[in-house]
Order: structure tokens, then C-alpha cells, then sequence
């Protein structure tokens, strides 16, 4: 079995939102386990927040996540892309992504032909959407 590359994104106390919006983006379904659940919150303010989130969508993407209440930096640096031919689909997803989100590059044909767009989403995630151009035949 190949290996396999999972986005693995760090928030501040809201990786319970976040991967609740990310499932209703995506769809699939989501796991969350608790620093309770998972025995390892050092304290009744940790009890709540995700140690480990999983979302693992029909079309076979894999996003996971967590809270890190020892650090005040979420996953800011990071570009996350999301590409195929379902235009359709493709569009829809930068449509849910757009909910209070910063567009960076609005969704169009770009230089190269495909149709793309790229935005920073209400958790400050970066999201690059392609739609990759039929290859002619």
C-alpha cells in the first residue's frame, strides 16, 4: 500500500468549529476525540478541546487536526490544494470555503488555463481550488 500525504492542521481552541465546517464543506465523516476522552487533559479548561480530529471524505481526502493549548500559532504558514476535473464539485467547495473568508485569487481561469481560485478561510487556512484543464486529446 502507498504512503499517503495528510494535511495535519493546528488550531487554538477551535478545532471542534473548524472540522465541523470543514465535514460540511467536504463532507465524510469526522472523528473527534477530546484531551479527556483521550486521558491526557491537564485540566478541567483541556477537557473539552480536540487532541485529535479525522476527517476522511467519499472522494478519499484525509484532513486532520487538533488544538494546541501550549502554542499561540495555528496552522498560518500553510497552503492546503485541492484539485481534479468535477468542476462542478470543485466550485462548490470554494463556495462553502468563501463563508468569511479572504479571497486572495477569485475563482476564474487563471494564466495556465485551469480554473482556479485561492483564499484564506475563517480559521486562517489557506485554500488553493483547481479545476485542472481537459488535456486535449
Amino acid at each position: 500500500m502507498p504512503s499517503k500525504l495528510n494535511p495535519y492542521l493546528t488550531f487554538i481552541r477551535n478545532a471542534r468549529e473548524a472540522m465541523e465546517f470543514y465535514q460540511s464543506v467536504f463532507g465524510g465523516e469526522l472523528t473527534l476525540q477530546t484531551f479527556k476522552s483521550m486521558h491526557a487533559s491537564q485540566g478541567p479548561e483541556l477537557d473539552d478541546l480536540i487532541m485529535h480530529g479525522q476527517l476522511i471524505t467519499a472522494t478519499g481526502m484525509t484532513l486532520m487536526g487538533s488544538d494546541d493549548p501550549e502554542s499561540a500559532n495555528a496552522s498560518t504558514n500553510t497552503s492546503i490544494a485541492v484539485s481534479g476535473e468535477d468542476e462542478g464539485a470543485l466550485r462548490a467547495y470554494w463556495e462553502k470555503l468563501n463563508d468569511s473568508a479572504t479571497v486572495l485569487a477569485p475563482f476564474g481561469t487563471a494564466p495556465w488555463g485551469d480554473v482556479f481560485g485561492m483564499l484564506v478561510d475563517k480559521f486562517g487556512i489557506r485554500w488553493m481550488i483547481n479545476v485542472n484543464k481537459p488535456k486535449a486529446a
